[in-house]
């Protein structure tokens, strides 16, 4: 094989492989300050003097268990028991899709959103949802869940420039995330589908009742065991 040939098709991948997991190994540790979606945003709205990037990095210690009930009642339902890719929900959609002709739905776990959040630009495309696929292995493998809960809610886009749940529980609600209530968590996690739009603020009939179903859900539902022992005497509903 020609050196050339030698570089690009077996060094160059395996380059690219190391660095990707270095870059995970480093990020299990490592705080997110800034996203490439933070980056796109801030782009895209470069000409709109009102735009700000809001985002506060907190350990998962500061956040309230409530937030991590309700983005899991809400988003995965799943999230403790499987291997980052929800095969169950995704079987089920296909077969809605075959039986009864019901459109292909979304069907991101958590682990999948914190990887195309962390580690792409959110672009829809196919090669975003491979590299997104190959990310989500990795964080799984080197991070554990509670990395990546703690990770997914210190990056998530909750609202226009806002990242984080810190940054919008004092937005919103002008108090840290440690002290959201388990209504104001499930109000926010109901916004996440679409955060640009939905705002926990701007509360319309379809956001309490989802808000509701959300609330409801969260009681349902078997949680890891590091999901209690964050602040539980502020886990009461106010």
């Amino acid at each position: 094989m020609k050196r050339w040939k030698k570089r690009l098709f077996i060094k160059l991948p395996l380059a690219l492989v190391a660095l990707s997991v270095l870059w995970v190994l480093a990020l299990k540790v490592v705080p997110v300050y800034y996203t490439p979606l933070m980056f796109k945003r801030a782009y895209q709205n470069r000409y709109d003097d009102d735009f700000k990037t809001r985002h506060s990095w907190v350990r998962i210690d500061n956040i309230s268990s409530n937030m991590m009930k309700a983005v899991i009642a809400s988003e995965d339902n799943r999230f403790a028991t499987h291997n980052g890719f929800d095969t169950t929900e995704i079987r089920k959609m296909y077969q809605d899709h075959l039986n009864k002709g019901k459109k292909l739905r979304g069907c991101s776990t958590i682990s999948q959103q914190t990887a195309k959040n962390v580690f792409t630009f959110c672009s829809d495309t196919w090669w975003r949802k491979g590299v997104e696929a190959y990310y989500t292995v990795l964080i799984e493998k080197i991070w554990g869940k509670e990395r990546i809960m703690e990770v997914y809610l210190n990056s998530i886009e909750m609202g226009p420039g806002i990242y984080g749940i810190e940054a919008a529980s004092k937005y919103y609600y002008g108090k840290p995330a440690s002290d959201l209530s388990l209504r104001q968590a499930s109000l926010v996690a109901a916004c996440l589908p679409n955060p640009i739009k939905r705002r926990p603020d701007n509360r319309t009939s379809y956001l309490s009742r989802r808000e509701a179903q959300i609330s409801s859900l969260t009681y349902k539902i078997a949680y890891p065991d590091w999901v209690y022992h964050k602040h539980p005497e502020k886990d009461k509903d106010k």
